[in-house]
């Protein structure tokens, strides 16, 4: 404390009453957080009591976290340490995210022994942020749908809704789904392979699809159910109990258009899809039903044999 009766702080002893150094209370001073009450007649900066409680605070946010500009919109009543906590909470969350993120991929590098090419390939697409996972997605969806607007809106919806992130804390195995799935989303050739299917999905009475709304998916359950059931009950898919529960399914469709419809939704990329799909949503490739679209596009095929 200065002996001139004030009870005015220089800069040293504001420092030292609060374990910081003075280089610290410097900057923070210049830098507009912590300016000095007066100044003496030989120009050194003073500060009172109430600027060492201010001091005591400025330190406590940046040991939460925030940059001096956060903390001087605190200190001037623009904002509250609850509302900067909150959006330094958001900021931690992506921060935690990433980290969590980088980690699945080391671990998966180190598990398959990639080399330095893949492994920057791995996380860059690994770490694309949420616009860029969500343009991706976008622009498939977009391209798939672009002029069918008679297609069956919840179809579209479905598409456009489907999960593509990663979660929290991704498994290596996750991690290879989705950078396998970005490359894939984003394959002129796989693109224009499922604009076919959004056109067999346009609502409308032929192929087995459903005018109404939901009805190509469905349909595509159905599709599913049947070759389940077939499956379950031993049945040959060109046996007549087979034919008979494909009939059971198709009523007064026509087999070849259905097997059309079918077959663009079996392909070996088209399944890798949902297969992709499926892991980075958290389950198996068995969510995609291979062995059951399998068992119906046999069935469709006897059914158009004869």
């Amino acid at each position: 404390m200065t002996d001139d009766g004030t009870g005015l702080l220089t800069i040293g002893e504001l420092a030292r009453s609060t374990g910081l150094s003075v280089r610290t209370v410097r900057y923070w001073s210049d830098a507009g957080a912590l300016p000095p009450v007066t100044r003496s007649a030989g120009g050194y900066r003073l500060y009172d009591a109430a600027s060492a409680a201010r001091l005591e605070l400025i330190r406590t946010l940046r040991e939460l976290g925030l940059g001096l500009r956060d903390v001087r919109a605190v200190l001037a009543g623009e904002t509250t340490v609850a509302e900067v906590a909150a959006a330094h909470v958001v900021a931690l969350d992506a921060q935690i995210r990433s980290l969590r993120v980088t980690r699945a991929v080391l671990s998966t590098v180190a598990q398959r022994g990639s080399t330095a090419e893949e492994m920057t390939l791995m996380n860059r697409l690994a770490r694309l942020s949420a616009a860029e996972r969500t343009r991706i997605l976008d622009d498939f969806v977009d391209e798939m749908f672009h002029g069918l607007d008679v297609a069956d809106p919840v179809v579209r919806e479905r598409m456009r809704g489907i999960t593509v992130d990663l979660p929290d804390e991704p498994t290596p195995e996750q991690v290879d789904a989705w950078v396998e799935l970005a490359e894939l989303l984003e394959n002129p050739a796989f693109r224009a392979r499922m604009r076919r299917v959004a056109e067999y999905n346009v609502a409308g009475p032929g192929g087995g699809s459903d005018p109404r709304a939901g009805g190509a998916l469905a349909f595509m359950r159905a599709l599913v159910g049947s070759g389940a059931a077939g499956r379950e009950r031993g049945l040959a898919p060109g046996s007549p109990e087979g034919q008979a529960l494909l009939r059971e399914l198709l009523g007064d469709a026509d087999p070849a258009a259905v097997l059309e419809r079918v077959e663009s939704v079996t392909t070996d990329e088209v399944a890798r899809y949902r297969d992709l799909l499926a892991v980075v949503k958290g389950g198996s490739p068995a969510a995609a039903h291979r062995p059951e679209f399998a068992w119906v596009v046999a069935a469709l095929r006897a059914a158009t044999d004869r």
